[in-house]
């Protein structure tokens, strides 16, 4: 059964406890899923964040379908809690979204606003402690916490908030942030006023879907790293233009926006467009870096609670989030095939059949085939149900060249020249495997595309990274790249040539990952743990 929270604090349950509000059900047998030793060669994004408040709806059943498509985003664990009046009702546990849930589960999680979210770990191991919603109790109720991103001053932040003796459970930074607030609100702030204080505290990349008996908050970091989305379940023209950022801007004057003389209408937070697709709801625009939107039964208030300097992770568009999402106007789908259009003139290459790594790499091998004039057809079938296993090969299956993921068509690439287009390369190890499979298939040669420039910095905003000594293009010279990855040519989009195709100010998107230039200031123990490479060259190495 669902666990349940009461919204007055339990005996005893004030700042100084800080106790959580319920526990986990439904629990996975085994907590280590990520496979027998598996090194992961993608980038993997973070989570997935959802919340919705409509009353009348089967909000449980709402949030598991925007999940559903927010399943690329996170697959260790998935959680939704909902809140009927001050009781709040959670189920998480590890595990994919159709894994995690089932109708029993899901008639048990009743109310008229809820919370979801799916996770892939950066901060805080995999392990059911740390999936979300965070659950913590304060003097106004239980919140429920969902959370895009990674802090940089976690640790420190985890510091004060055990000195101000405040207990926390898990080893997630989103913890910290649940127990910022609720420590705020415990102090007599209300909710708009203690997220506020508490998101000042942090630094580093969070977007935030919070349920409160109250309401639902969503928020972005003053960077805007990761995307968060404002939708609607029932259209309004009239509000649509309201709520437009230009509009924003001079309503906003004195802090906030509110329009008591609407009807309550039914607003949903997503990471991306797809989960509004999903249940047939109509975007109506990004939040905005900085901003704090809270939705009551009464309607919307925005508050802007820091200034805005947009930095959105340049590879939300690249890859992580799905082509048919909405960003700056269009489909994720149209801006990956600019980028191919793009590479083909900077990287033109003599080959018989442009192909694609499937999926992440098709937009791209499109553009770069209709740039090129070389036909493009498909030349790795894809297994799309592999999911997660825990059987795993042994040596000998590796060693036979076991092709659990992609499966190359021999009649298509035998005798062929070949240009086959990826997203980035990592370590290398994938890349050298389907490059291998390629030429066992037939194909006489093998020019590899990247529709992005190498990968030469982990990130610490989100992305699960190897650290830097594990990125090939930081050791490594493009020829070199080509050389142990056994392609008869490999070239990588220009940084230039990647913003010029977002048609937007370059200066607002984060590429730290290929500069360097990290926008949000990283601690320098937190550098050393990732940046080996050049802490050795400057001598800063532990």
């Amino acid at each position: 059964m669902a666990a349940r929270a009461g919204a007055e604090p339990s005996s005893g349950c004030g700042e100084a406890e800080g106790q959580t509000a319920v526990g986990v059900d439904a629990l996975y047998p085994s907590e280590n899923i990520s496979g027998a030793g598996y090194a992961r060669e993608e980038l993997q994004e973070a989570c997935g964040v959802f919340g919705i408040l409509a009353p009348g709806e089967e909000v449980a059943k709402l949030a598991y379908f925007g999940l559903f498509a927010l399943q690329h985003r996170g697959q260790e664990s998935a959680g939704i809690a909902t809140f009927e009046g001050s009781f709040c009702r959670v189920h998480k546990a590890m595990g994919l979204v159709s894994q995690v849930f089932d109708e029993v589960n899901l008639a048990q999680l009743t109310g008229d606003l809820a919370v979801g979210h799916t996770r892939y770990s950066t901060t805080g191991s995999s392990r059911v402690a740390n999936a979300q919603p965070v659950i913590v109790e304060t003097r106004l109720g239980p919140l429920a916490l969902a959370h895009n991103g990674n802090l940089v001053n976690a640790e420190e932040l985890r510091k004060e908030l055990e000195a101000a003796d405040r207990h926390l459970t898990s080893s997630t930074d989103s913890e910290c942030i649940a127990h910022a607030i609720a420590q705020a609100v415990n102090q007599g702030q209300d909710w708009i006023a203690a997220t506020c204080q508490a998101l000042r505290r942090c630094q580093g990349a969070f977007s935030l879907v919070i349920g409160t008996p109250e309401g639902l908050i969503g928020a972005r970091d003053p960077y805007g790293v990761r995307p968060l989305v404002l939708g609607l379940l029932s259209s309004n023209p009239a509000l649509d233009e309201l709520l437009q950022p230009q509009m924003l801007e001079i309503i906003c004057s004195d802090g906030t926006l509110s329009h008591p003389e609407a009807e309550p209408l039914h607003y949903v937070l997503a990471s991306e467009t797809c989960a509004l697709d999903i249940i047939g709801a109509d975007p109506l625009r990004q939040v905005e870096p900085g901003e704090l939107v809270w939705i009551s039964r009464q309607g919307l208030q925005s508050v802007r609670w820091a200034e805005a300097t947009p930095k959105l992770c340049i590879f939300e568009m690249i890859y992580f989030a799905r082509p048919d999402s909405w960003m700056h106007g269009e489909s994720l789908y149209s801006y990956r095939v600019r980028l191919g259009e793009q590479l083909a003139k900077e990287a033109p290459a003599e080959a018989d059949w442009v192909i694609s790594v499937p999926d992440s790499g098709t937009p791209a091998a499109i553009g770069y085939a209709r740039q090129s004039g070389i036909p493009y057809t498909e030349g790795l079938i894809k297994n799309r149900y592999v999911g997660r296993t825990f059987i795993q090969p042994t040596q000998s299956m590796r060693e036979r060249g076991i092709r659990m993921k992609l499966n190359p068509l021999e009649d298509v690439l035998g005798g062929k020249r070949i240009v086959i287009v990826d997203d980035s390369i990592v370590r290398g190890t994938t890349s050298q495997k389907i490059v291998k499979a390629l030429r066992q298939a037939g194909a006489t040669q093998v020019h590899m595309r990247i529709s992005s420039p190498p990968v030469t910095h982990p990130c610490f905003y989100g992305i699960d990274t190897d650290s830097q000594d594990q990125l090939i293009a930081a050791q490594h010279s493009v020829e070199e790249i080509a050389e142990k990855i056994g392609v008869d040519s490999l070239a990588y989009l220009s940084w230039e040539g990647m913003l010029a195709a977002t048609g937007r100010d370059p200066n607002s998107f984060c590429s730290a990952c290929f500069t360097g230039h990290y926008p949000i200031p990283i601690p320098e123990g937190l550098k050393r743990s990732k940046l080996a490479l050049e802490l050795v060259a400057t001598g800063k190495s532990r």
